[in-house]
């Protein structure tokens, strides 16, 4: 209910904007899945109280997701940035042709190749696309701006070693997005090459935390709350302040971004994040398409082995990214 008045609220700010119509309802089994696998979660993170126990919770609950299956995997040094390389183990797969830039969430202290390969090996083999999933510096080793500073070293990498720009995408989920997207609206200001297109999931596009989803949605989020993004990101920001639009993409101007695809569950306590950072995106001009999925959780598509939606939502930014391929795989 609070889910569905929310959306009323913002239908006057969102005409105009394409909302994906096609996205599939809950069906009963994925209800039971999320369940199952939110119920684990309230659990395994009941103690985790800072957030270096919760990026040390985080590491111990997606131990438990298995290594991707036919895909390749090779350890990279992208310019002093350590990544895993991943693409399907196909015979003749172009390696070097179609890249997914890909860049983890995990609240800035957390999260690694290793949270979040599972996912990336799906893109790939979606996608048929290499995968870059880096290992960005995290806090409190690397505080703002070490991180984007870390993507963008990343992206000129893959740019300057057979990765043409209109075969690049660039992803992340969570503060993953933002870092992400950032990274993004730096090259636009230093008049860089772009990537063909963006995806973010479930962005956190505003570090001040003011979207009225952060109440309205509280009760049906177990991930994320506006004391957790508080908790985060305040050692990774320092003195900079959360509305600054160097660090919330959401206050900066958005004009001249490439097509951009956002994933959210309706019931998230980011949902507003993606609602905003879609319309705001769309006046400027850009290309969006926004998905809110209904009932699933923060973070839902790292789970595809446990959660039908998980492959659903994947395939479809793997469909995303091809559209968007200068050199798009043949179907």
């Amino acid at each position: 209910m609070r889910t569905a008045v929310l959306a009323l609220a913002l239908l006057p700010a969102l005409a105009g904007l394409a909302i994906a119509a096609d996205v599939p309802p809950q069906s009963a089994k994925s209800k039971t899945e999320v369940e199952t696998l939110s119920s684990r979660w309230t659990k395994h993170f009941a103690e985790a109280a800072t957030p270096e126990k919760r990026a040390a919770a985080f590491r111990s609950f997606m131990a438990d997701n298995p290594e991707p299956t036919r895909v390749q995997i090779r350890h990279m040094d992208a310019d002093g940035v350590e990544a895993d390389l991943i693409w399907p183990a196909r015979l003749h797969h172009p390696l070097g042709r179609r890249g997914i830039l890909y860049v983890h969430g995990g609240g800035f202290h957390g999260g690694s190749p290793r949270t979040h390969r599972l996912l990336a090996g799906s893109l790939a083999k979606a996608a048929s696309s290499d995968v870059l999933l880096i290992d960005y510096r995290l806090v409190p080793e690397g505080r703002y701006p070490a991180q984007i500073d870390d993507i963008r070293t990343a992206y000129r990498w893959m740019l300057e070693n057979g990765y043409e720009s209109g075969n690049i995408v660039v992803a992340g989920d969570g503060t993953g997005a933002n870092l992400a997207l950032e990274a993004v609206l730096r090259q636009k200001a230093a008049g860089r090459q772009l990537p063909a297109a963006f995806v973010a999931i479930s962005p956190v596009s505003d570090l001040s935390a003011s979207g009225a989803s952060m109440q309205a949605n509280a009760a049906t989020d177990p991930v994320i709350s506006k004391a957790v993004i508080d908790a985060f990101t305040k050692p990774y920001l320092g003195a900079t302040a959360p509305q600054d639009p160097a660090v919330s993409p959401l206050f900066a101007d958005l004009s001249g971004l490439p097509p951009m695809l956002l994933q959210v569950s309706g019931s998230e306590a980011l949902l507003d994040d993606s609602l905003r950072l879609a319309d705001k995106a769309r006046q400027a001009g850009v290309d969006v398409t926004l998905e809110v999925w209904p009932g699933l959780i923060h973070g839902w598509q790292l789970f595809p082995h446990l959660l039908e939606d998980a492959d659903k939502s994947n395939q479809r930014i793997a469909e995303f990214a091809m559209r968007h391929f200068a050199d798009s795989p043949q179907q």
